[in-house]
């Protein structure tokens, strides 16, 4: 209902891993990790995004595609300082996810909070359940709910 597998995507995660280095030679941006669950008739999605400014994110749909893509930018330092340990990663980050035609891309609401991105998109009215009357030969009518 939310998105259909990326299955590519996870491989090159793990070539990367495994190779320490792009794949089919270009340099990819790292993934975000998400969480996705369904509340109500709303889906959540939920972005780690940690030290990136709001202004350096930008959300596109393009038919059934949302893509997320942010960059994280290291603090300044001046030249007196001397880096120890650097294991915070920066630059650009993505995430693209294939939506269902059962949700309402146009009502999408986006919220940045501490440190999280944070999407709800309703579910379209059209995929929640209804109920159908059947009538019979009869002029009977019995209601089944699909």
């Amino acid at each position: 209902m939310l998105m259909r597998p990326e299955p590519f995507r996870e491989l090159d995660r793990i070539a990367r891993h495994a190779f320490g280095g792009p794949i089919r030679g270009r340099a990819q941006p790292a993934t975000i990790p998400m969480d996705a669950y369904r509340r109500g008739d709303e889906f959540v999605l939920e972005f780690d995004l940690p030290g990136v400014d709001p202004e350096a994110i930008e959300l596109t749909v393009e038919r059934d595609v949302l893509t997320v893509k942010a960059e994280r930018h290291p603090t300044p330092r001046d030249e007196h300082v001397e880096l120890r340990i650097a294991e915070r990663t920066h630059g650009a980050c993505s995430r693209e996810l294939f939506l269902g035609d059962d949700l309402d891309l146009d009502r999408i609401r986006a919220d940045h909070r501490a440190g999280v991105l944070t999407l709800r998109i309703p579910v379209a009215e059209k995929a929640g359940p209804r109920t159908i009357t059947v009538s019979t030969g009869d002029r009977e009518r019995h209601e089944i709910n699909a």
